[in-house]
């Protein structure tokens, strides 16, 4: 099965058709630890790496919501594939605050660069002259297997007499300037290649850098498209949750593919009658979010309740999807069953540090609902 390059709009029926080469194929990534070749080509054909890169390189100028729904759809077929494709498309919304050289080196022969980013501040960068020089190893990059640029995070050497806290920097490098360590050995989304890079004096000019905040405050000074100047704070869950939301209702259809026949009880249909409801409230809260950055409501409520609601989301898919788990007994955790496939994917991304309240939700929603500490 193959899908020939679509429109720059990502559609429907390009997720979609996406959706069921990667079910294809997702027993033997999950096998392999790798997504197959033409399931990436698939993922660059469906418009998700150009789906927020400027129309004047030929992106789409897309919006959150279409992008939420695709990776949703893909999700059902494979999670590890919508991970991926949804990295793809929120690495090149980060990539957009580079100055226009950077835009020029990343996008000018094309919209469909796929981009991985190393969010974590892990690395060491020093001025070098009109540059930079970075050095260090960033774990968790999902996709770095078949990125053709990277974004890593780094912490910018300053002079000892600079007091306050330091200055980070974001760096883009392309494939081949770095080393990737195949270290990620998760029992879950095993194919994301979510491994380690190493950057060795890599020497990284200007126009391929820019300023942390940019990020987290959303003001984006090189691009005046809306989906560019977004604070971090609305959308970064997003990008993680959805992959698992959708996850958890392919979950939902392996299993419900098990209740046939003798099988089929008053228990097994209460438990998935329950895990469908959990799965449709998080499928809407979701929307909800994406609904908030395409609305453009950046005022502390909503940007709070997005990340209540993505962490939220990641309480309750994992409970549904368990709820399918004993439903379905022990055919569906047989190797070649689908089912706990989804489980151990759902059970590893939604333990991302994004998705916990403690560290996304709690105090900025808190402050929301209570009023801030005395």
């Amino acid at each position: 099965m193959s899908i020939a390059t679509p429109p720059a709009q990502l559609s429907a029926e390009a997720a979609e058709k996406l959706r069921l080469l990667a079910a294809e194929h997702a027993a033997e990534a999950d096998r392999t630890r790798v997504l197959a070749p033409e399931v990436v080509d698939a993922i660059r054909a469906a418009g998700f790496a150009r789906h927020f890169v400027s129309a004047r390189f030929g992106g789409a100028e897309g919006t959150f919501a279409e992008l939420t729904q695709a990776v949703l759809s893909v999700a059902e077929g494979c999670p590890a594939t919508a991970w991926c494709a949804s990295l793809s498309a929120y690495s090149a919304r980060f990539a957009s605050h580079l100055p226009q050289e950077g835009h020029h080196a990343l996008w000018g022969a094309g919209a469909d660069t796929v981009i991985a980013t190393a969010l974590i501040p892990s690395g060491k960068a020093e001025r070098v002259g009109d540059g930079w020089r970075v050095d260090g190893l960033w774990q968790y990059v999902s996709g770095i297997d078949f990125a053709d640029w990277v974004l890593v995070c780094a912490v910018v050497a300053s002079p000892e007499a600079v007091q306050g806290p330091p200055q980070m920097r974001f760096f883009a490098v392309p494939a081949g300037r770095y080393t990737v360590r195949p270290t990620w050995d998760s029992i879950g989304m095993r194919a994301t290649s979510s491994h380690t890079i190493a950057l060795e004096g890599v020497l990284v000019p200007e126009h391929l850098s820019f300023d942390r905040t940019d990020i987290m405050t959303g003001r984006n000074v090189n691009s005046d498209l809306s989906a560019h100047n977004v604070p971090f704070q609305g959308v970064g869950s997003l990008t993680f949750i959805a992959p698992v939301v959708g996850a958890a209702a392919g979950a939902l259809n392996a299993a419900a593919s098990t209740l046939t026949g003798r099988k089929r009880n008053p228990g097994g249909e209460l438990a998935v009658v329950r895990a469908s409801g959990r799965i449709d409230a998080a499928k809407l809260l979701v929307a909800q979010n994406a609904e908030v950055l395409d609305g453009r409501l950046f005022d502390q409520a909503h940007l709070a309740r997005n990340e209540r609601n993505a962490t939220y989301c990641a309480e309750v898919v994992p409970e549904a999807v368990g709820l399918l788990v004993r439903a379905a007994g022990t055919s569906g955790l047989g190797e070649g069953h689908p089912l706990q496939r989804f489980w151990r994917d759902v059970t590893s991304a939604a333990s991302h540090v994004a998705l916990q309240y403690d560290t996304a939700a709690r105090r900025n929603y808190a402050a929301v609902l209570l009023g801030p500490e005395s």
